[in-house]
């Protein structure tokens, strides 16, 4: 959101949410390089979940609306060919909102990692936040620090990048027509939104009409949903237009790699503090393709993990044997710990949120060895207030309950 407080030495932008990507969006707000700002951020669906107990916010999300981004903020002196360099200072929730929220989505409303094979319901964990750490009603037993980060954070297209984007995805979209979920998300006006005054109509009607929708990352940025992006992160993205035009969004308090849910994230509505650089003609000095980042040097002291591992086969589904197929590898590896934590007593809705949303870690193990590669998902042993481990008499089953589900009673 994103308005101008030029009245104080750290400026608050305030106003300007929009949820879609495109040059003729005008930047709500100036900065100089080196200048240090703040942006508030509502959470990625505007607001659309609710602290409560059933999952009916989650199941009736309308997903044309999102992200929310805050924005753009059009940097002094960045021209296309740059490197807009961006330090993260800061990322917090707001003072009178410490709580947060993971999502399970519907398999015909968003989907996520596990959509067709768990034939996804909605359901959700609200977590609240104490400091550095994060608790749920939802999921007892456990208790961790977040690692707080943008999960959207990007520069806009020129007007040639947009129309790759339309044409690369409009195919692949035509090319699975009857893909549930929707293999991607093509523009659509239904939900687009551009908060600022003063645009002509016929402008924001073409914004809406030909606006990337923000699902997923892109050349410029955007949906990364890269954990390490904290306090302390560098960030080094390519300059498509004049000023750059900064968006950012989708606050996280903590993530485990891979977002499993696709609302995975514990997602908050908070504040970022930035400030910006530039390096003249670095899109042709580093090979700038995409952004490169530094990570944050603060990171939660998590040195004990039981580690799953998995492999290119989709046992789950059919047994079938995929060829050095990463994404089916990192599937089992969920999956494996999905039915670990079920023999300790979590339900396979609260593990899935689980690991959607605490800090563990993936790594892709091997990648040489045909036909299966190797990915492993390490999951923190310290993060839970009771012994996991396993043992010869085998693992002590508990009751944590359930988390929150449809009002129906489906899961």
């Amino acid at each position: 959101m994103a308005t101008r407080a030029n009245s104080v030495a750290h400026p608050t932008l305030v106003e300007g949410l929009h949820n879609r990507w495109h040059p003729d969006i005008p930047a709500f707000a100036t900065v100089k390089p080196g200048e240090v700002f703040n942006i508030q951020c509502v959470d990625w669906t505007g607001a659309q979940i609710g602290n409560n107990d059933n999952s009916d916010d989650i199941k009736n999300v309308d997903l044309t609306k999102i992200h929310n981004l805050s924005g753009p903020i059009a940097v002094e002196g960045a021209e296309p060919g740059d490197c807009l360099v961006v330090d993260i200072l800061d990322v917090r929730p707001f003072d009178k909102m410490p709580w947060g929220y993971t999502g399970i989505f519907e398999l015909e409303n968003g989907g996520g990692l596990f959509a067709r094979e768990f034939n996804s319901r909605a359901a959700k964990a609200i977590w609240d936040f104490k400091g550095v750490y994060a608790t749920s009603r939802h999921i007892p037993g456990v208790r961790f620090a977040g690692v707080s980060h943008p999960g959207l954070i990007g520069t806009a297209p020129s007007a040639e990048l947009l129309a790759t984007w339309n044409a690369r995805e409009g195919a692949l979209i035509a090319a699975h027509a009857d893909a549930v979920p929707p293999v991607a998300y093509g523009p659509i006006e239904k939900g687009a939104y551009v908060g600022q005054d003063g645009i002509g109509e016929e402008v924001r009607r073409k914004i809406y009409r030909e606006g990337a929708r923000t699902v997923p990352g892109r050349e410029h940025g955007g949906n990364c949903d890269i954990k390490n992006l904290s306090r302390g992160s560098r960030c080094y993205f390519p300059v498509f237009i004049k000023g750059a035009n900064l968006s950012v969004g989708d606050l996280h308090f903590s993530q485990g790699d891979g977002e499993l849910s696709f609302c995975g994230a514990i997602e908050m509505a908070g504040i970022i503090t930035f400030s910006t650089s530039i390096i003249k003609g670095g899109v042709e000095k580093f090979a700038l393709k995409q952004p490169i980042f530094l990570p944050s040097p603060i990171d939660p002291l998590y040195s004990s993990k039981l580690i799953f591992e998995g492999i290119s086969v989709d046992y789950h589904g059919d047994g079938k044997q995929y060829n050095m197929d990463a994404t089916v590898a990192y599937k089992q590896a969920a999956l494996n710990a999905i039915a670990y934590l079920m023999k300790i007593g979590y339900t396979r809705e609260q593990a899935y949120l689980l690991l959607s949303a605490a800090p563990v870690e993936s790594h892709v193990g091997a990648v040489v060895d045909s036909p299966n590669a190797c990915v492993t998902l390490a999951l923190p042993l310290g993060i839970f207030e009771h012994d996991i481990l396993p043992k010869e008499e085998g693992l002590t089953k508990l009751d944590f309950g359930q988390c929150a589900i449809r009002s129906d009673g489906v899961v």
